[in-house]
């Protein structure tokens, strides 16, 4: 008779990650997927790509000339060179995520995860036998520094989310620099993860890791193709750091997952090569539909909603003890499916997560069914 292995039992008792996705007869709010399409020109690479004979085994590390273009992309944005050797493509950021936690984290192992935060981060540590410091936000929703260099001493790795899912916030320079001069003092390495990077609103300013000169030898910066090209379904990402860290990542990555698939590489390649304003006309779109979310949670009493400065996601807090779980199966009843807080860590209970990554119509009449129940919630508890 099998029996699962300690970690699975243990990752299904901690983890709240859920393990489907929303059925057609609920509107999701759910799932950070955009629902724009792949820009054409991307779409045609990869049938060209196809058509020219990428269909074999791609190098263990990644497509060279993709790697090069993305080394390039990354030494602009760091304001000094990566080659690229220091460039591994991964199967999705979530295998770079896990490729670069099981390369680093041994049994036992501390890490810091600022919260609330994605959740895959945790569970991750987890997997790998560690042990996770969860350190709480302040109230606006930006890193604990304090709590941060409390944690600190013995433990081998924070990571950090910017922009931040689920929150929306956006970790200003100097946040970034007080966290690397922590970072510096108990020998930490900084797991950066900046799927949103492209994602900002009202003119805030974007600050990469990757622009922090102090960290550049204990960086690990993980991206994905998936938010800025609305790849998702493609499952493209990357991991760049110093090479004796993408070295390791590399050796886990290639034992879990192999190279990816050849011809989606090559339409990669187009995709960060070829000019294109796509990017800029989905961050207005969905800085639209930011505005239309935070303005219909003004209207309802009680919740409260830190106006999100990236992402696509609204963290909305409600005024009541119900869990954050028994919110998400109410209003599942209601046919609108959202993301319990608790997910993201224990700061996060007491909220839902709402993904703004849907068209407007859907939205709306999903967020008019969320708020009906929330304020139903708040007048009870009143």
């Amino acid at each position: 008779m099998f029996t699962s292995s300690r970690m699975v039992q243990e990752l299904a008792r901690r983890s709240q990650r859920p393990a489907t996705r929303p059925g057609p007869e609920l509107i999701s709010l759910a799932a950070g997927d955009p629902d724009f399409a792949t820009p054409e020109h991307i779409s045609q690479a990869l049938a060209d790509a196809l058509a020219a004979g990428a269909t074999h085994y791609a190098q263990l590390q990644g497509d060279p000339e993709l790697r090069q273009a993305l080394a390039d992309q990354v030494s602009d944005v760091a304001n000094r060179a990566y080659g690229g050797d220091q460039v591994l493509i991964t199967h999705g950021a979530s295998a770079g995520l896990a490729a670069t936690i099981l390369a680093a984290v041994d049994p036992g192992t501390r890490v810091i995860v600022p919260e609330p935060t994605y959740s895959l981060y945790a569970d991750l540590v987890w997997m790998a036998g560690g042990e996770v410091s969860f350190v709480r936000h302040r109230p606006d929703l930006h890193l604990d520094l304090d709590g941060i260099a409390a944690a600190a001493p013995g433990a081998r790795m924070v990571v950090v989310c910017n922009p931040c899912n689920p929150t929306g916030a956006v970790y200003r320079r100097d946040e970034l620099e007080e966290l690397a001069a922590i970072a510096r003092e108990n020998d930490l390495l900084v797991l950066s993860d900046e799927a949103y990077d492209r994602i900002v609103f009202d003119g805030v300013e974007f600050t990469s890791a990757l622009e922090i000169e102090s960290l550049s030898e204990r960086l690990v910066y993980v991206q994905t193709f998936s938010k800025t090209y609305a790849m998702t379904g493609w499952r493209i990402g990357y991991v760049t750091g110093s090479r004796q860290v993408v070295e390791a990542v590399t050796r886990v990555h290639r034992a879990f997952n192999g190279p990816l698939n050849s011809a989606i590489q090559r339409a990669a390649l187009v995709a960060v090569t070829v000019p294109t304003d796509w990017p800029v006309r989905m961050r207005r779109e969905y800085q639209a539909r930011r505005d239309i979310v935070s303005r219909m949670v003004q209207g309802v009493p009680g919740l409260e909603l830190s106006k999100p400065e990236g992402s696509f996601y609204a963290f909305i807090r409600y005024p009541s003890d119900t869990s954050s779980l028994e919110v998400v199966r109410r209003a599942a009843e209601r046919g609108v499916a959202v993301r319990p807080g608790s997910e993201f860590g224990p700061g996060g209970e007491g909220h839902v997560r709402v993904a703004f990554s849907t068209g407007r119509e859907l939205l709306i009449e999903g967020m008019e069914r969320l708020l009906g129940l929330l304020e139903e919630i708040g007048d009870a508890a009143s």
